[in-house]
């Protein structure tokens, strides 16, 4: 082992069943326990040694941000449901009854947002490609079906639905086949994201098997991997028997001549704040790839100007970009996490300008919405009123890319369709937003040709 790294540990998860292991060690009490149960009877429920010991402030819990990230909580479901879960689940005779109710109540929580499955996933010859997105013109999302985990799961995930076992809730392909075979035939594709769960869970060998098919394809320049395991097992690219394995691929790609982004998810400065993370991250930065860096605005674990202000200012230190912050997506616990839109403002312009110079490439409040990323760019005062001032900095219609345009201010809004568009928005952008098309419009869109409808519950 390279001189100053620590013990190697073996990598070992956590679920619903360990939950009693896990409340004694941390005295945990009942009622917590009782409510992981539950919730995790719908939502998925998944830590590991490292986050629940370097992680978690236990002296804090319940309010701990972290515990709040990563254990499910009372009111992350309705209390009517929860009260039908503990009855269900406590008679054996009702398990049927129960999992119709958790398969009921998964429905409720909008579990594929945006069009996901409507709307994004492209098709060749007539027939639909498994496993892929394709929702902007220059990139595809690529989810390996061996990454569709991850070393420990956040409780506002989007992607919650890939983790419960669903095959119709779920995007996965075996291996890149279908992938490189669709790149050759969009060569306006420019940009690889390889998605989960997290692809960061396969061994490096797996990992080459669907990284490597992308360096013969000469239109894609950039590959980017979505992970969370910079934050939540660090050791991937330290410790692990693989890590080394693992930066030699990703030095692989570089010499390549492309791009190599790893999109690194921080939720809260905690997580950089500890000695393997930062070797993780100038480990990753030594092969040539870059660190971006991206989370959400979620209510009970990073609500608040000064802890994004030190997050983005402790991702400038380790040499990583800040890149996005989002605002929570409209599924699963949705109504827990929510933030709304005037406060993910305040709380991103306040916490913007302590950032020095360098750090200020982050972009936000961002909605990954059905039409696009709709970047939330202000509230501004105007004679008939207070508006929202917002601007697609990413569209599924390549020609509203950049394009301007407001909605009336509305205190409670949390979401693109609470929103009322300003009188006079160009026609374009309504349908876009609203769904519909104005007369003699052609969409552009590569996966599908609908065009987009902003509603709950799709």
């Amino acid at each position: 082992m390279p001189v100053g790294l620590p013990e190697p540990v073996r990598f070992r998860a956590y679920g619903p069943r360990h939950i009693d292991d896990i409340a004694r060690r941390y005295g945990l009490p009942e009622e917590i326990r009782k409510t992981v149960r539950r919730v995790s009877l719908v939502l998925p429920f998944r830590v590991n040694e490292y986050v629940l010991s370097q992680l978690i402030d236990w002296d804090r819990v319940p309010d701990d941000p972290m515990f709040q990230l990563t254990f499910p909580q009372r009111g992350m479901l309705t209390t009517s449901d929860e009260d039908q879960l503990a009855k269900l689940s406590a008679d054996p005779a009702d398990k049927l009854l129960l999992r119709e109710a958790v398969q009921e109540i998964r429905g409720r929580l909008n579990p594929h947002p945006s069009g996901q499955q409507q709307l994004n996933v492209p098709s060749r010859d007539g027939v639909q490609l498994p496993g892929l997105q394709h929702k902007y013109r220059e990139t595809v999302l690529y989810f390996p079906g061996q990454g569709q985990s991850c070393h420990a799961y956040c409780t506002y995930c989007f992607r919650w639905a890939q983790f419960i076992g669903d095959a119709d809730l779920r995007f996965a392909v075996p291996d890149p086949r279908g992938l490189i075979d669709y790149l050759g035939g969009h060569p306006e594709v420019q940009d690889v994201l390889v998605t989960g769960g997290d692809p960061m869970v396969m061994s490096t060998e797996r990992l080459r098997s669907h990284l490597e098919p992308l360096l013969g394809v000469d239109s894609v320049r950039t590959i980017r991997i979505g992970t969370k395991s910079v934050a939540y097992w660090p050791q991937r690219y330290v410790t692990d028997p693989d890590a080394d394995d693992v930066l030699r691929l990703f030095e692989r790609v570089v010499a390549s001549g492309r791009q190599l982004a790893v999109m690194a998810h921080f939720s809260h400065p905690r997580e950089l704040a500890t000695d393997l993370a930062r070797q993780a991250v100038a480990r990753i930065r030594a092969t040539g790839a870059v660190v971006y860096c991206q989370a959400p605005l979620i209510a009970h674990v990073n609500d608040d100007a000064q802890v994004w202000s030190e997050l983005w200012r402790a991702e400038l230190a380790v040499g990583a970009v800040p890149y996005y912050l989002f605002v929570e997506r409209d599924t699963g616990p949705y109504d827990y996490f929510k933030v709304p839109l005037g406060r993910a403002v305040e709380i991103f312009s306040e916490a913007y300008r302590t950032l020095p110079g360098l750090a200020r490439t982050v972009r936000g409040p961002v909605m990954s919405a059905t039409p696009g990323k709709v970047l939330v760019d202000g509230v501004e005062e105007r004679p008939d009123g207070t508006f929202f001032r917002l601007r697609m900095v990413q569209a599924r219609i390549p020609s509203l890319v950049g394009r301007p345009f407001a909605a009336r201010y509305s205190a409670g809004a949390a979401w693109l369709d609470e929103l009322e568009l300003a009188p006079g928005t160009p026609a374009d952008l309504v349908a876009a937003v609203r769904g519909g098309a104005p007369a003699g419009s052609e969409p552009e869109n590569p996966a599908r040709t609908a065009r987009p409808t902003v509603r709950k519950g799709i």
